[in-house]
């Protein structure tokens, strides 16, 4: 059974249709008019327990909004929705306690408190024993790298220390299932990558499940082996993200270094030829010759050096969005 079940999701936002100038305010005020916005329209899709989902698109493309129905923030105007069971609009307790929302852009830490102070009042909402939340701050901690930073206050930690500090809290009671909202936004490189390998660890060893939006596809590649695509409120994607890569770069790039220089006919039949200016040759070589063909190329001409790379994965993803569809 699917722990995460959305089937015709829909949210429409009515907003004041108000006009520009003292004109339009004076109109707004004595006959407002309003207007029909849609944020999310039709969204159906799957998770199963344990799985790992990206959930990608351009800024307002309706991945937030999504998300808090999915947690019970918002109700939608239209559609169901199941997660762990539960209708999430209802907000009951024995729901609360089988999720946790994080969004990079915000925090639930007290600013001026230690964050073991928060996780304490955590420990306390959910019910947690005092013995058994030390021991699941403890292991979180060591998971995170975390030890004399939950001791002082949140405002001066580093970024990426309140980050680790937050995803602590919102683990704390253990949820099944984890919402994340851009978890590394603003972080630097190897903040990014800590976090990564911390949820890659979390779920092996919890079996939680995660649907993840980004939009550093850093996070993406290295976690999620589904993606879920979403362009103006319409999901048009999910599937496997190297089926997607496969299918939107049929080629890989290949460069050579060559000890003698060649004219361009000299790489006929080798794939298209990108790029031939002296000793440096760039080819577009399909993946089901690829080996063969380069195994061709060693043979015909002295290379010096030899590089095969995909396309970057952050170029194909926003040829998808700028199309809308694929």
């Amino acid at each position: 059974m699917p722990i995460i079940r959305a089937d015709n999701l829909s949210k429409t936002y009515r907003v004041a249709d108000k006009q520009p100038g003292l004109r339009g305010t004076l109109r707004h005020f004595v006959a407002r008019r309003h207007r029909d916005v849609p944020a999310v329209t039709g969204v159906s899709f799957q998770v199963e327990p344990g799985e790992v989902v990206g959930f990608l698109g351009p800024n307002g493309a309706g991945k937030t909004t999504t998300l808090k129905m999915l947690s019970g923030l918002i109700h939608p105007t239209g559609g169901s929705v199941r997660v762990a069971g539960f209708e999430p609009a209802r907000r009951e307790g024995a729901f609360l306690n089988q999720i946790t929302l994080v969004m990079g852009q915000k925090q639930q830490l007290i600013w001026d408190l230690p964050p073991l102070d928060s996780l304490r009042v955590n420990a306390a909402v959910y019910g947690i024993p005092d013995g058994e939340a030390k021991r699941r701050i403890d292991e979180l901690a060591e998971m995170l790298e975390l030890g004399p930073e939950l001791t002082r206050p949140v405002r001066k930690l580093s970024l990426g220390e309140r980050m680790k500090a937050e995803l602590m809290a919102a683990l704390l009671h253990q949820p099944a299932v984890l919402f994340l909202d851009e978890p590394t936004l603003g972080l630097d490189v190897n903040a990014q990558v800590r976090v990564r390998d911390f949820l890659a660890d979390y779920n092996r060893r919890t079996g939680a499940t995660v649907l993840l939006t980004s939009h550093y596809m850093g996070d993406i590649t290295a976690l999620c082996p589904r993606v879920l695509l979403i362009h103006q409120g319409h999901l048009f994607h999910d599937g496997s993200l190297e089926a997607l890569t496969e299918r939107l770069a049929p080629q890989r790039q290949v460069r050579l270094e060559l000890k003698q220089p060649q004219p361009p006919e000299a790489f006929a039949g080798y794939g298209t030829l990108e790029e031939c200016q002296g000793h440096q040759v760039r080819l577009l070589i399909p993946r089901e010759g690829l080996t063969a063909t380069v195994g061709r190329l060693l043979t015909a001409f002295e290379v010096v050096d030899l590089e095969v790379s995909e396309p970057p994965v952050e170029e194909l993803i926003g040829r998808l969005f700028r199309q809308g569809s694929l």
